[in-house]
């Protein structure tokens, strides 16, 4: 088919237009790019997201702030990043909760992950895991299943958000040994973590790297993490398969993404530049620290991730009866 000339002139300009905004919109850019993420700061999320800003900074050669607004799971930042201008300037570090689980448990959450936000750059898989306070004894799955049922058979376990992951692991693990676990939702992982560490809260499930420098200092005890293979950073912890809970093994995410309509220029530098900070030592050896698997995503492959993810929790939340509220 051929196109006219003033079709051709028109596709011309509009080529010329992002080529040049790939050229110079981030070289001396006087506004900085801002990451958002949905979790108060000292959690996991925050330390990765502060860590990436400040080599980013140097990459792309303009200020990159991390702003955090914490709540309702990340639905707060979410909604902040649709509201956003897409101008390449706003972005939205964030994990597998916000985008495959909050829209499937929430009726009205403000936002839908395919019409408003574009997938930038995924950095890298994580899992979830199971821990312990230091007064709670248990030293595996089957030695706590036993000490909440010299409790009564109940007890309290804490999430970082209601309607996530966790909340339907402990709904898992309650009809699995037949007890009455109670998921006991915070504000993210930094307030849940202050209660264990005081032993307010005996148990609580959240991402490996909420739990790991807890682990080494004694004060807390890693008993089973989720996913298909035992953790690097602490790969004397049984998965939960290995202690016969399975089902449990898809890997969930952590990645970049933007408002829709953002220039496709952008996304193709900030993603190249994402992939370069994660090939730096020090960076990759951060994070394995912080209990995940790096490894670049490129839009498609980050895209391809979350449908994969979401699709396995769709599941699991329709067989729990959960009703989005």
């Amino acid at each position: 088919m051929r196109l006219s000339r003033r079709r051709l002139l028109s596709h011309a300009a509009v080529v010329s237009s992002v080529a040049a905004w790939g050229a110079s919109a981030l070289a001396a850019d006087p506004q900085p790019i801002r990451i958002l993420v949905g979790f108060p700061p000292g959690g996991g999320t925050d330390a990765i997201a502060r860590l990436l800003a400040e080599k980013l900074r140097d990459e792309l050669g303009t200020t990159v702030l991390v702003d955090n607004r914490p709540g309702a799971g990340g639905q707060i930042a979410a909604q902040q990043l649709k509201a956003a201008p897409a101008d390449g300037h706003t972005l939205f570090l964030t994990h597998d909760h916000t985008i495959s689980i909050l829209p499937q448990v929430i009726r009205k959450p403000g936002f839908d992950p395919a019409q408003d936000f574009v997938p930038v750059t995924g950095i890298a898989t994580f899992v979830n895991a199971l821990a312990v306070s230091s007064h709670t004894p248990a030293k595996n799955l089957a030695e706590y299943v036993q000490w909440v049922r010299q409790q009564g058979g109940k007890s309290a376990v804490g999430i970082p958000a209601p309607a996530s992951t966790p909340e339907f692991l402990v709904k898992q693990l309650s009809s699995r040994f037949q007890l009455d676990l109670v998921a006991a939702p915070y504000r993210g992982s930094a307030p849940m973590l202050a209660d264990m560490l005081g032993n307010q809260i005996p148990a609580g499930i959240a991402a490996v790297q909420d739990f790991i420098e807890h682990q080494r200092a004694g004060k807390m005890r890693v008993i089973a993490v989720l996913g298909d293979r035992r953790q690097a950073a602490m790969p004397d912890v049984p998965t939960l398969a290995e202690q016969g809970v399975k089902g449990f093994e898809d890997m969930p995410y952590y990645g970049f993404y933007a408002p829709k309509g953002t220039p496709a220029a952008f996304i193709e530098r900030f993603s190249a530049a994402t992939a370069k900070v994660l090939q730096m030592a020090d960076v990759r050896e951060q994070l394995v620290a912080l209990g995940l698997t790096v490894g670049h995503m490129a839009p498609q492959q980050l895209a391809q991730r979350e449908q994969a993810y979401t699709r396995a929790w769709t599941a699991i939340i329709r067989n729990s009866g959960y009703q989005p509220q």
